[in-house]
């Protein structure tokens, strides 16, 4: 109920029609107390129209100032005057507002001199700075009321923009790992296709060989299908390059930890990660190199630990078997945070890389200082997914 009536109350007629009827009673209330010195059939006529006025001074602004000048010169009801200059101020142009500042402070000066039978000094300093002075409320409720608009529109602008930026950094990071994508099932189809070769040669000829090769081929085309699965869903209309020759190494963690090294950075590298599949492997690169940027830019010369554990269940991790961990820690800045442009998009692509690889992210401040990035990642997804 408390919410329909303040609907209610904003709605630009009800106020419209609020403000005539106050001017109405105000009418009234002219013509018992005889605030001109006109007569009744006088009065009521101006005050009467002068009040009907303003239910068009938000269209016609100019006409409810000029009929609210004329009311109270004729009747004395100062209702239509204020209504009407307020409006002039508020909804006429601004470069107009002076013109109804002299009909209002005119309006005044003739309710005075019908009143006394002339017009005094003071009347006159009364009416202009009267005038000028509601035009000048009203004027600067439009100011308020455009700025208030346009605040509006730019936030809106800027959400959208936030959006879309999200939506490019998602779109950008799917087609990174699309192409990744690309190389490792071409290397793997292409075993499959070598080793299904040798077995057709080798088939009758030694038992032994045939159900190794066939051991062979199944465990590649399951490595395979875990990792196509992985790449379900990546949409990408930019064409993808060509396969990487067969036996390409995959991304180091020495080699990234050892660059960053080089480049002044404190790091320790803590790998109990064992040997990952391929997939999984650019995953954790990916993480790790995504928490020596984000520590090389805002803690520069604090020391970094890069920590993968339970990758092959062997030494460390989680407790569940078959999870990778990778844990990028750094203690407080000891130096003032570089000034490096950046769009925040790394961590959202980032984020839109694990979720694809069915892991989860967490990223935030550790307690005494400095920050971690974790990420959880399963070694293998399901057997029988695609």
């Amino acid at each position: 109920m408390r919410t329909r009536w303040q609907t209610l109350l904003a709605e630009p007629r009800t106020v419209d029609a609020a403000v005539v009827l106050g001017c109405l009673v105000l009418t009234v209330l002219a013509v018992r107390g005889a605030w001109s010195g006109l007569p009744a059939a006088v009065i009521v006529p101006a005050g009467v129209g002068g009040s009907a006025a303003q239910w068009l001074r938000r269209r016609h602004p100019q006409v409810a100032a000029i009929a609210g000048a004329a009311s109270y010169t004729l009747s004395g009801n100062p209702g239509p005057l204020l209504a009407g200059l307020y409006a002039g101020g508020a909804y006429a142009p601004r470069r107009r507002a002076w013109l109804t500042a002299t009909v209002g402070a005119a309006g005044q000066a003739g309710w005075a001199w019908v009143d006394a039978g002339r017009l005094t000094a003071s009347d006159a300093a009364f009416s202009v700075v009267g005038a000028v002075v509601v035009v000048a409320v009203g004027v600067h409720a439009a100011t308020r009321r455009d700025l208030e608009a346009s605040l509006e529109d730019r936030a809106e602008r800027v959400e959208a923009e936030r959006v879309l930026r999200d939506q490019q950094a998602r779109s950008a990071e799917r087609t990174r790992i699309a192409r990744e994508m690309h190389d490792v099932l071409a290397h793997q189809i292409s075993l499959i296709a070598l080793h299904a070769g040798a077995l057709e040669v080798a088939a009758g000829d030694d038992p032994e060989r045939t159900r190794d090769g066939a051991a062979l081929i199944r465990g590649t085309a399951r490595e395979a299908l875990r990792d196509l699965r992985t790449v379900l869903g990546v949409l990408t209309t930019e064409p993808l390059p060509a396969a990487a020759p067969d036996g390409a190494p995959f991304a180091d963690l020495g080699d990234l930890v050892e660059a960053s090294t080089r480049a002044g950075q404190q790091v320790e590298l803590q790998d109990h990660g064992g040997r990952l599949p391929p997939a999984v492997a650019r995953v954790v690169h990916r993480v790790a190199q995504e928490g020596l940027t984000n520590a090389r830019k805002h803690a520069p010369g604090a020391p970094v630990v890069v920590r993968v554990e339970g990758g092959d269940g062997t030494e460390g991790g989680d407790d569940t078997e078959g999870l990778v961990t990778v844990t990028v820690t750094n203690d407080a800045a000891s130096r003032p945070a570089l000034d490096l442009p950046g769009a925040g998009a790394g961590l959202l692509g980032l984020a839109e890389r694990v979720r694809l690889a069915d892991g989860s992210l967490e990223s935030g401040p550790r307690e005494g200082g400095g920050w971690q990035l974790r990420v959880v990642l399963p070694r293998a997804g399901s057997e029988d997914a695609p």
